[in-house]
């Protein structure tokens, strides 16, 4: 049986993507910050799932909580990271772009590091990321979630790049998601909202399949080629 850990399981597309995991025969640690939430998951399928409540944010803790979690589940052949937040600030208040970067860079790299390091050491193991198709671009509402998901992009390339090089059978996989219909989709007037089953059926043909780089859904790919192209004179007056 694999075994897989979802960073970020207590909602949203963790949440979905852990339930698909555990549909498709594999052993699922799932870990977040709320504690309720995780038993909710688990007494859904309870000889399934592993909970190990952290804070991705707590970074003195984060790596004894991994260990933990890979010793009880007997191993670890895939994990994804779908913890993230982002706010609109208007005011550009510190404390909520701080929180952001907390979380989306400085949370993000210690699990990302970590498990990177770990596949390099047993020579296989496949990473996955929820980014965001806002990385592309910066954003005025948001200008600490655009840019901590560039970050991401970038982090996530430059990992691929490592892979590319070792010899082991290292896998990373970025997913840029458009809007999904959870929590983090904020602000008015957004379009092409999709159904987070939806988005979590494509994510995890995406991850069965190896894919480097995968837009969600599908029809994003072609917003991210038109935002690539947008002249930044253009661009700065939208």
């Amino acid at each position: 049986m694999k075994k897989a850990i979802v960073i970020g399981a207590t909602s949203g597309i963790g949440k979905g993507i852990a339930r698909v995991l555990t549909d498709n025969g594999f052993k699922v640690g799932i870990t977040g910050r709320r504690t309720e939430l995780l038993n909710e998951l688990k007494n859904e399928k309870i000889n399934s799932y592993l909970i190990k409540p952290f804070d991705i944010t707590d970074t003195l803790n984060v790596v004894e909580k991994l260990k933990e979690l890979i010793s009880e589940l007997g191993g670890l052949d895939l994990l994804i990271i779908s913890s993230g937040t982002g706010y609109e600030n208007e005011n550009l208040d510190f404390e909520i772009e701080k929180l952001t970067i907390d979380t989306n860079v400085t949370g993000f790299t210690i699990i990302a590091d970590w498990t990177f390091n770990f596949f390099q050491n047993q020579q296989y193991g496949h990473l996955v990321a929820i980014s965001s198709i806002a990385g592309l671009r910066g954003s005025r509402e948001a200008p600490a979630y655009n840019a901590t998901k560039a970050y991401q992009i970038n982090y996530l390339e430059g990992l691929r790049q490592r892979a590319k090089k070792s010899s082991n059978s290292i896998y990373v996989t970025d997913v840029r998601p458009g809007f999904v219909n959870t929590e983090m989709a904020k602000g008015e007037g957004l379009f092409w909202v999709m159904p987070v089953d939806k988005a979590v059926a494509q994510i995890y043909k995406a991850i069965r399949n190896k894919r480097r780089v995968v837009y969600i859904t599908r029809r994003w790919g072609l917003i991210a080629s038109i935002l690539k192209r947008i002249p930044g004179i253009v661009y700065d007056k939208m």
